[in-house]
């Protein structure tokens, strides 16, 4: 009797310890497993931060209106004589600030510079628009001999285009600057029955 209470007592003290082991086992299994899951959030996180706020793209330089103050334009010497208020704006998409230099946008008709508007030096904020308005006076003194220009003046619509490199750092986090630049070039149309500038087009 005596042997046999024993050998219980040894069955139920290693089923017992076989559960112990078995418990501590599933343990092992959870932790691992929450570990791997850990691991795997971790590397979404980074990867997904490597792609969105870590990719630096370059801001974009526009001129966005112009408004025409002042003008002149007759068969006369020079031609056109006009002043202008232009709206540019750097639009950063960065989740870090843009800080430029200072710049000008020079402007031309036919290929032949009639002016230049002066920028100058700012700072983009992560993921916003800086506006900033510039004046430009534009003239024809260095068009010669241009028998499109009387033409374009008679039929009142004079094509005009300006271009510009804007140069900066992004920063982000204060740890990270990565130099960018935008290049602009826009095209427009002079109207000079409603001094109006239209159509502008930039890339």
């Amino acid at each position: 009797m005596a042997e046999q209470s024993y050998q219980q007592r040894k069955t139920e003290m290693e089923s017992a310890a076989e559960v112990s082991m078995e418990l501590k086992r599933k343990k092992r299994m959870k932790l691992l497993v929450y570990a791997l899951a850990f691991a795997i959030f971790q590397t979404i996180v980074i990867l997904v931060f490597s792609l969105t706020v870590m990719r630096i793209k370059n801001p974009k330089f526009r001129v966005q209106s112009i408004t025409v103050e002042d003008l002149t334009a007759a068969a006369t010497n020079p031609p056109f004589n006009m002043k202008l208020n232009a709206q540019v704006a750097v639009k950063n998409t960065n989740f870090g600030h843009f800080k430029f230099q200072n710049t000008t946008i020079s402007f031309d008709y036919g290929g032949v510079g009639v002016g230049e508007a002066f920028v100058g030096k700012g700072r983009s904020k992560a993921r916003s628009t800086k506006k900033m308005n510039v004046t430009v006076e534009l003239n024809s003194n260095n068009i010669v001999n241009n028998s499109s220009l009387q033409s374009d003046i008679e039929s009142g619509f004079l094509a005009l285009s300006c271009h510009s490199k804007l140069i900066g750092k992004v920063q982000l986090m204060k740890l990270i600057k990565k130099k960018k630049s935008s290049e602009m070039k826009c095209d427009m149309v002079l109207n000079l029955v409603t001094k109006a500038v239209q159509d502008i087009k930039c890339q």
